[in-house]
């Protein structure tokens, strides 16, 4: 166990980026959920949407569908169950694997992305893209993208 003279505390420097970070993160987020309720959406379902919209056949393995939304099996259920109770979405039988079961976009689900799509790409824009120089916007992936492959080999360990 470390003890406190073994911590490497942040730096001021470092602390001003972390803590930037975290207040643009949770601003961000709560915005585009805020954009997001006139059409009776939570970030959450948009991303289960978005994810379904760009699948093939517009349907998921609802383990993989867990997998792409950071989410439990039970969380992902639950939110399915909730999605499929507004008509956004039903769950099918995999044929191959009687135990699996398939998130499928309804035509209701594929007709909300086209409606809420627009609406959500601006809001992003708005709120994010086009406040920063596309170079900045490049310097930011750049240097956001070893912190996700970190992030998601540390994931794929667990």
């Amino acid at each position: 166990m470390k003890t406190e003279t073994d911590v490497r505390w942040l730096t001021d420097q470092e602390q001003r980026a972390w803590r930037t970070h975290l207040d643009v993160n949770k601003l961000l987020m709560h915005q585009l959920e805020k954009d997001l309720q006139p059409f009776g959406l939570t970030n959450n379902d948009y991303e289960i949407l978005v994810n379904l919209s760009e699948s093939e056949e517009q349907r998921m393995r609802m383990s993989d569908l867990a997998a792409a939304t950071l989410q439990s099996k039970s969380r992902l259920s639950h939110q399915i169950t909730r999605m499929e109770n507004a008509g956004l979405v039903r769950r099918e039988h995999c044929e191959s694997d009687r135990r699996g079961l398939y998130a499928v976009l309804t035509d209701l689900g594929s007709e909300t992305m086209r409606k809420v799509a627009p609406h959500h790409v601006e809001s992003v824009r708005r709120h994010f893209i086009d406040l920063l120089p596309a170079e900045e916007l490049e310097a930011l992936r750049e240097s956001l993208t070893p912190v996700a492959h970190h992030l998601r080999s540390q994931r794929s360990r667990s």
